[in-house]
């Protein structure tokens, strides 16, 4: 029954190539084709060519292309579901099973169906294919992930099912309708759409040639260089160039996807998006990271170096931002249609250099050489409003309100496609640039006011150049609320206009948008939704504030009350005034159904009031998110828990139903699969499937092996390896040699008195005045350790200076006492970040995540350490403790108080008398031991005679007290790497896929849409 020639060649000869179909075309009724990015295959809509490319089957490595048998549009109307025929045998020897298909042409088939055996863990090691008469004839062979044939009966009903949902005529017919050859046929703008969609009929081939071709070809003609002579900077920007052409190609009919399937979108807002590079994880998630490298190195260019010429987006700080772009990796991965948005910061937060051991803080110009990843969308532009009056009037009977602005600036997007893993779903973050309202002041400049014109330029520049201005000054304050402003009327007004493309009223808006607020600096938007629909759109109040508490959620990342964020009354008045007005009224309404409950409580009713009518008038920004949001969730069970009891127990008390538990995760891809290629093979080995780079929760198969020796021997071979290139990189800042058979103590993330890198420091020194103090043969017991520490202190931030000052100068001390040798080493490695931590992270056998309990959320390093490998030494709190609970007590060193003594040990911290040591290890700082005896005083008030906040003191005998146990289980060779390996399989748990679905699920109500 199988076709003639070309059947028979693939049968006999599996060296020869498949011939597959070519890219989709995506009609206006909705019809849509995939293609199948694990193993090349691509689609097509007409009059097809075949393409003979798979790479990833046997003999399958070179292009070419051949004409095939036009589908007419006669044809495919014909289909029915009764010429859909398979049918399943398994050979003889059990070596594979066939699947014989027989279906319709319908475009796209062959990739959609290769996709579908890839999800189900099939792999195809034969097949052939051939046309005729409007049906195509398809034989797969195919084997499961061990190489054996399928024989498991209602495994293989199962495969059928998925086949027949595919070969569903209702998925395809629409697109034969709108097919034909001809294009002399219709109108001229029927005959235009054929002629583009002809041009555009299939995907970038993803060979090894076609790869160096566009490469060159961008550096000919985007960088205008010679093919012949390009630098390392240049191919990356040319490599940059050639892989966002194939991610752009799968963004574009995702886009027309979700407009034809009208789905429900999450929009992701956002202050910081901490995404990395993106060069090597775009190629690892497209599946085309070893094309790349052996395109790169037969043009004379090696793929690790061309990925050091990229510099880090400076779009964030530490975790909500890190957290941010690990949710847009995991909801394009699990295929939801969602949009983030951020601004474009001209320089972020700020490039961390050292002189003398003092942190100075320079511009990180990251964009001076421009970003080969966004596009800038010049026609996509929104006026964003400051300053200015109200005006009232009334027209019919009902009052208008219209505010008249003295400053507008222009919101620009940039667009950045972010690609899903081995999956057709490209969704975009969206960041937004502040212009000038016209490039200059017109009139200004005219009549030679240049200076007036020009700074008015700066002046709207200003608004994105810089991530968290210091706010300490209120010209800094006024900054900080004109970007959140600007960042969410941009934002909204692009929602809005969105939804109004394809619906005329805003009944349906709450069912087809879900706003996320990544912590309470987008909450502005909130008044902002109610002017555009009250003030814009013309909606009656009522239903418009029905409509904004329907699509706002916000995830509350603080922990203490000081620390929510609050706004000057009177700088709102200035800079937002029609947004106060619409504050005060959301306030009156509130308040009324806060006395509708609770009477005339007028403590309770102080307390949950938006606006504070204290000494300082002030708005309570988070107060304004949880009354307009209809979900409000803490990240770790223990932060959401003390929300609930503590910092919002008045809010909780009124509306239960509205709080939920979402513990953060992270991208396994980027901080597993991608950044620990070794480990990732290991996993791969011994779990038997890469599944676990999409499932996690299989990692707990690693525990009935953690005992085998060949497993442990090849777990430490690999971490052996990364110590090796994390010592290289240190000798190369430094010019410290560090021996790679010391512990790697590391403790990375941003300074600040409760993370208290203070009490590391203390205890560095501690361990440094024990070995001074031993007998040579003592020092033969001790166990090596690298201390390495990284992360910057806020610009302003005095004390978090001081104590990286504190750390270099014991460094500069401990690094050079031929006493100490190589039983110490202190590194502080400066300008951490996301790149740095893909290098320290895999590096690390011990990492300290030892926030003061109650002050961290929860934390998202620690799972990545975790997930890694790396023992961690935690204090009680956040994540800790549910890391604890998922990888076992005896696998994590835990220390310090508990959540439920921190109240009495601050209440009572002036009587507290610290234990003798870590009085010594203070008097040796205020002595002058490590120089900078005056400099070095206030930090030490922090910590001594009674004014220890974070309990640094409280906690030093247990910190010690799990040093030690530390110290003598890495003696242990066997037992640490045991320790180290049920750390990784106890990870499963702590992936943003899990947090993400659980958002999708619980709070957004939008379900997976794939593309087939």
């Amino acid at each position: 029954m199988m076709a003639h020639a070309l059947s028979q060649k693939t049968l006999l000869n599996p060296s020869l190539p498949l011939y597959t179909l070519t890219k989709p075309y995506v009609s206006s009724l909705g019809a849509h084709i995939q293609r199948a990015p694990g193993n090349g295959l691509v689609n097509s809509f007409c009059a097809p060519k075949l393409l003979l490319r798979n790479p990833h089957l046997p003999g399958l490595n070179s292009v070419t292309s051949i004409r095939a048998q036009a589908v007419s549009a006669e044809t495919t109307e014909e289909a029915s579901e009764d010429l859909v025929k398979i049918l399943v045998e398994t050979s003889e020897d059990k070596s594979s099973t066939s699947i014989e298909i027989i279906a319709p042409n319908w475009p796209g088939i062959l990739a959609s169906i290769t996709d579908k055996f890839k999800s189900l863990e099939l792999q195809i090691v034969n097949a052939s294919v051939d046309l005729k008469d409007g049906l195509v004839y398809y034989k797969f062979f195919i084997q499961d992930v061990e190489g054996n044939a399928i024989v498991d009966a209602e495994y293989l009903e199962k495969v059928e099912k998925v086949i027949r949902r595919v070969l569903n005529p209702d998925l395809w017919s629409d697109l034969g309708k709108n097919v034909n050859v001809s294009q002399s046929i219709g109108d001229p703008e029927t005959q235009r759409r054929r002629r583009l969609l002809w041009l555009m009929d299939q995907y970038l081939k993803n060979d090894v040639p076609s790869i160096q071709k566009s490469i060159v070809d961008h550096v000919e003609y985007t960088i205008a260089r010679s093919r012949f002579k390009f630098d390392d900077f240049e191919a990356y920007k040319a490599t940059a160039a050639s892989v966002r052409d194939r991610l752009l190609e799968s963004w574009n009919d995702n886009q027309q996807f979700y407009r034809d399937s009208d789905s429900k979108r999450v929009y992701y807002l956002s202050m910081e998006f901490l995404m990395g590079r993106s060069l090597l994880n775009s190629v690892f998630n497209l599946g085309i990271k070893g094309e790349y490298a052996q395109a790169l190195s037969e043009l004379g260019y090696d793929l690790e170096v061309v990925v050091e010429q990229e510099r880090d987006a400076a779009l964030g700080n530490g975790g909500l931002g890190r957290l941010a772009a690990c949710f847009m990796d995991s909801l394009a991965t699990m295929n939801y249609s969602a949009w983030g948005y951020g601004l474009r910061y001209q320089y972020g937060m700020f490039r961390q250099q050292l002189q003398d051991g003092y942190q100075h803080e320079q511009p990180d110009y990251w964009l001076n050489f421009g970003n080969p990843w966004e596009i800038e969308r010049v026609h996509v532009t929104y006026p964003v409003k400051f300053y200015g009056k109200v005006d009232e009037d009334w027209v019919d009977g009902r009052k208008l309100i219209k505010w008249i602005p003295d400053e507008e600036v222009e919101a620009v997007a940039y667009d950045n496609p972010i690609p899903g893993y081995k999956t057709s779903n490209t969704i975009n973050l969206r960041l937004w640039a502040a212009k000038p309202s016209g490039e200059f002041d017109l009139q200004s400049f005219n009549t030679g006011d240049y200076v007036n014109a020009i700074l008015s330029k700066q002046r709207a520049e200003t608004i994105s150049s810089v991530l968290y201005p210091d706010d300490r000054t209120y010209q800094g304050k006024e900054l900080r609320l004109k970007q959140q402003y600007f960042f969410v009327s941009a934002t909204l007004q692009d929602i809005i206009r969105r939804f109004k493309d394809h619906h005329s009223s805003f009944d349906d808006f709450p069912e087809k948008v879900a706003i996320q607020l990544n912590d309470t600096h987008p909450t502005i938007g909130v008044p902002e939704m109610m002017r555009l629909l009250v003030d814009v759109e013309s909606l009656e109040w009522g239903k418009a504030w029905a409509i904004t508490t329907r699509v706002f959620s916000v995830t509350i990342h603080s922990v203490l009350p000081e620390m929510l964020e609050k706004w000057p009354i009177e700088l709102l008045q200035t800079l937002l005034p029609r947004h106060i007005q619409i504050i005060y009224k959301i306030n009156t309404i509130f308040l009324e159904e806060v006395k509708s409950k609770f009477g005339n409580d007028y403590d309770r009713l102080a307390r949950m009031s938006i606006v504070d009518e204290g000494e300082k008038k002030v708005i309570k920004m988070a107060s304004l998110a949880l009354v307009a949001s209809h979900t409000i969730n803490g990240v770790a069970c223990t932060h959401t828990e003390f929300l609930k009891e503590s910092v919002f127990k008045d809010f909780y008390d009124l509306w239960p139903h509205k709080f939920q538990n979402k513990t953060n995760g992270v991208t396994q891809r980027r901080w597993l699969a991608f950044c620990n290629p070794g480990l990732r093979e290991v996993l791969t080995k011994w779990l038997g499937t890469e599944s676990w780079i999409t499932n996690l929760e299989l990692l707990t198969g690693l525990r009935q092996h953690a005992d085998d020796p060949s497993l442990q021997k090849e777990w430490n071979l690999v971490r052996r390896h990364n110590k090796a290139r994390l010592a290289l990189y240190i000798e190369g800042i430094s010019g410290v040699k560090v021996s790679i058979d010391a512990m790697f103590d590391v403790q990375v993330k941003r300074i600040h008195e409760y993370k208290r890198q203070l009490l590391n420091v203390l205890s560095i020194i501690h361990r440094y005045d024990c070995i001074k103090n031993m007998t040579p043969e003592e020092r033969k017991n001790v166990v090596p350790r690298v201390c390495i520490i990284g992360g910057k202190a806020a610009p302003g931030y005095e004390i978090a200076k001081k104590i990286i000052k504190l750390v270099t100068t014991i460094g500069e001390r401990i690094n050079n006492d031929s006493d100490v040798g190589n039983l110490l080493k202190v590194i502080f490695i400066p300008d951490y970040n996301v790149s740095l931590a893909e290098l320290v992270i895999p590096a690390s056998d011990l990492s300290q995540h030892i926030s003061t309990v109650g002050n961290e959320a929860s934390g998202t390093s620690n799972m990545k350490f975790a997930m890694n490998g790396c023992l961690l030494l935690a204090a009680r709190g956040g994540s800790n403790d549910e890391i604890q609970q998922e990888i076992g007590d005896e696998n994590i060193f835990v220390f310090g108080a508990k959540a439920e003594e921190l109240g009495r040990l601050r209440a009572e911290r002036r009587k507290f008398n610290p234990p003798r040591d870590f009085h010594r290890v203070i008097g040796m700082i205020r002595s002058g031991e490590f120089g900078h005896k005056e400099y070095f005083q206030e930090l030490c008030n922090t910590v001594d005679g009674g004014d220890d906040f974070y309990l640094v003191g409280n906690d030093f005998a247990s910190y010690l007290e799990a040093q030690a146990k530390v110290d003598k289980t890495y003696v242990d060779r066997v037992r640490w790497t045991k320790m180290s390996i049920m750390s990784t399989a106890g990870s499963g748990n702590f992936s943003s896929d899990r947090t993400t679905r659980e958002y999708a699920e619980e709070i957004w109500g939008i379900q997976p849409v794939e593309r087939f």
